[in-house]
């Protein structure tokens, strides 16, 4: 920890993973003992993981996010996660995603699963990477392990480096980078949201070509879930009136109420 705050630039991040029972301590470390400034108390959420039959289940993780100095990077745009509703007092450029990131898990089933106990989830790192860098920005990361944070780093132009002990995740991670790229991993539920009351046809096209170049940069991979929770939503052919479903009736409801009041 020590060397990776003297490596740390002065507008620099520092996202330390820590199980429950040192988190604290770490907290203390970061901000005691080398006078860095707390940001954020990050909650990872996903929702499998190790089931207990006396007691409730684990479903998240801590990441601790410091910065080096007051004036770090912060890139809020590249992070945004897309509105619920189209408002025109809305930023439709997106929302701040907070401080509770829900990624899954990388299963077993999944194509890009490695033999690695603690693999993280690319879109949890692009997030994080997104966030507190610049294109050809150097990314470290000292525990490497399945070599997640290069591979993020590749896609993203940054210049990754890692460190890591063990020789079988070395290769792992080497191998890892000559693969094909179809996609991040992972993603965030939210950005495949498409926002409600987009019945204006001309606005929802524009609307729509933009969240794909927004929020599904790097996940090619879930084009075709968002197409057709577009096509869901909004289909070509208008239902009838009788066969109008509870969302609907809900998003009339609320267009009413936000309409102004007749004087």
């Amino acid at each position: 920890m020590k060397e990776a705050h003297r490596l740390l630039k002065a507008d620099g991040t520092i996202y330390v993973f820590m199980g429950f029972r040192f988190i604290s301590f770490l907290y203390d470390l970061l901000d005691r003992d080398f006078g860095m400034f707390f940001n954020s108390w990050i909650v990872w959420h996903y929702t499998q993981g190790i089931g207990k039959k006396r007691g409730f289940s684990p479903r998240h993780d801590d990441i601790l996010m410091f910065t080096k100095t007051k004036d770090f990077t912060f890139n809020l745009d590249d992070i945004r996660v897309p509105q619920k509703y189209y408002r025109e007092r809305n930023n439709m450029r997106g929302a701040n995603p907070g401080d509770v990131w829900e990624f899954s898990h990388v299963h077993y089933c999944n194509y890009n699963r490695q033999n690695h106990p603690t693999q993280k989830p690319e879109g949890l790192m692009e997030r994080m990477i997104l966030a507190s860098s610049s294109k050809g920005s150097l990314v470290l990361d000292p525990f490497l392990g399945s070599g997640t944070t290069l591979r993020v780093c590749q896609q993203l132009n940054r210049v990754g480096v890692g460190i890591e002990l063990n020789p079988d995740y070395v290769k792992m991670s080497k191998e890892r980078l000559q693969k094909e790229f179809v996609g991040f991993d992972s993603i965030d539920p939210r950005m495949e949201r498409v926002p409600l009351d987009l019945r204006n046809e001309s606005i929802r096209k524009a609307y729509l070509e933009k969240h794909k170049h927004w929020f599904l940069r790097g996940h090619e991979n879930a084009l075709s879930d968002f197409e057709r929770s577009v096509e869901a939503l909004y289909p070509d052919k208008p239902k009838e009136p009788t066969q109008m479903t509870l969302l609907e009736k809900k998003e009339q409801y609320k267009t009413q109420q936000d309409a102004p009041a007749a004087r």
